[in-house]
């Protein structure tokens, strides 16, 4: 924590209320940083069902605060087999095939060492979240309209003709992201999303049924199933009592996924024939910016650098987003610095936020065997899954925190 105890000598506005936003909230209210949230909601929410957080987004919650952390493990779900406390998923055929038949495992990822991890409902952590916001802190009903400098302070004007000013402006606003435009100018090419070329199914399942169909090992535990041109992931999450299974959304028939994947057997099938109310998802993922920053206008998140979920990475590498720049401001002591601070930032996370995204898109092509390099080669799929992951599990957080330290003051 801040040594400090009076109130730094800027403030911070926050736009967007999910994970990136309070994450990042939390960490600069610990620092005695003056902080408004902006959401455009009339209330916190977050988009989506189930999320998996690894051991660097655990590491990256305790660095901000660890009350964060005694929430996630509050509503985190983790494999219920012990002897796959380190795992990952467990990847297993999705069709027959020369090398086994549909359900044979044939691969694990995980890591080493005991590390804290699990999948969450979105919204049980985004309560958990809320609970450390003072009140006061959050203005729902904000949708941004402009953003524009004006003297030393960030304007933004909002949909309901509001208006406030601030020292320094970080979006957390999401894949649709109007930070994004204003750093990047709105004809920049990178501005929008593009279509990854993939989309997905998702949802949950009451885990009595689940285990009744798969039985509990498959059903407990995390699976990646995968085929040609599709591949199907499970999840526990809401301490087993419920379950996931993978969205520009469009309401869909069940038909529709069995189309998707008729060629896959009887595990997959299974899952199919529990889904009811489903949801076809498009995996928009963000082309790279060539700046996080503009001025005092910083964007952290899938505002900086959406991402398809093949690597199930996008929220954690939000909350280290979050970790390293309310550090980062922790260390500010005038507003003129916040320039310096946000090009710093920039300077050490960019790549690795672009990195993510990469990968991420040549995962999805990895997991439904289209990978021009690998196919269907089992052996080489093996061995490209079993390391793929380490860069991201394994970052080095605090040496991260340091190293952008040093370039802010140079």
């Amino acid at each position: 924590m801040s040594s400090t105890t009076s109130p730094r000598p800027f403030d911070v506005a926050i736009v967007g209320g999910g994970i990136a936003g309070l994450t990042l909230a939390i960490g600069l209210l610990k620092h005695k940083v003056p902080v408004t949230i902006y959401e455009s909601a009339h209330h916190f929410g977050e988009i989506g069902a189930g999320v998996y957080f690894s051991p660097n987004a655990a590491r990256a919650m305790n660095g901000i605060d660890p009350s964060i952390t005694a929430g996630f493990e509050r509503v985190a779900t983790a494999n219920k087999n012990p002897a796959m406390e380190n795992v990952w998923f467990e990847f297993r055929h999705g069709e027959d095939n020369p090398r086994g038949k549909a359900g044979d495992l044939f691969c694990r990822m995980g890591w080493n060492g005991s590390q804290s991890h699990g999948g969450v409902h979105r919204a049980k952590f985004l309560d958990e979240l809320i609970k450390l916001i003072p009140d006061g802190v959050a203005h729902f009903g904000k949708r941004i309209t402009a953003i524009e400098k004006v003297g030393d302070k960030v304007k933004l004007t909002f949909k309901d003709g509001s208006e406030a000013a601030h020292d320094s402006v970080v979006g957390c606003d999401g894949i649709h992201s109007e930070t994004r435009k204003y750093i990047l100018g709105p004809n920049d090419p990178a501005v929008d999303a593009v279509f990854s070329g993939k989309y997905c199914h998702r949802g949950l399942v009451p885990m009595d049924e689940a285990i009744a169909a798969l039985g509990e090992d498959l059903a407990t535990n995390s699976q990646n199933y995968v085929g040609h041109h599709g591949h199907l992931l499970t999840f526990p999450v809401e301490k087993g009592k419920t379950w996931d299974y993978d969205k520009w959304v469009v309401h869909s028939d069940v038909k529709d996924i069995n189309e998707d994947f008729k060629n896959f057997g009887a595990p997959v099938q299974k899952v199919i024939s529990m889904m009811r109310d489903t949801d076809i998802w498009a995996l928009f993922h963000h082309p790279p910016a060539r700046t996080f920053y503009n001025g005092h206008v910083v964007m952290i998140g899938d505002a900086a650098h959406a991402t398809t979920p093949h690597q199930g990475s996008g929220a954690a590498m939000a909350i280290e987003d979050a970790y390293v720049l309310s550090s980062l401001l922790a260390n500010v002591d005038d507003s003129s610095k916040l320039e310096a601070t946000f090009q710093a930032f920039d300077t050490v996370r960019r790549q690795r936020g672009w990195d993510l995204v990469t990968t991420s898109a040549e995962a999805g092509s990895i997991w439904e065997l289209e990978h021009p390099m690998i196919g269907d080669d089992f052996d080489k799929f093996k061995e490209n899954a079993t390391s793929r992951m380490d860069w991201i599990w394994g970052e080095d957080l605090e040496a991260e925190v340091n190293e952008t330290k040093q370039v802010s003051v140079k």
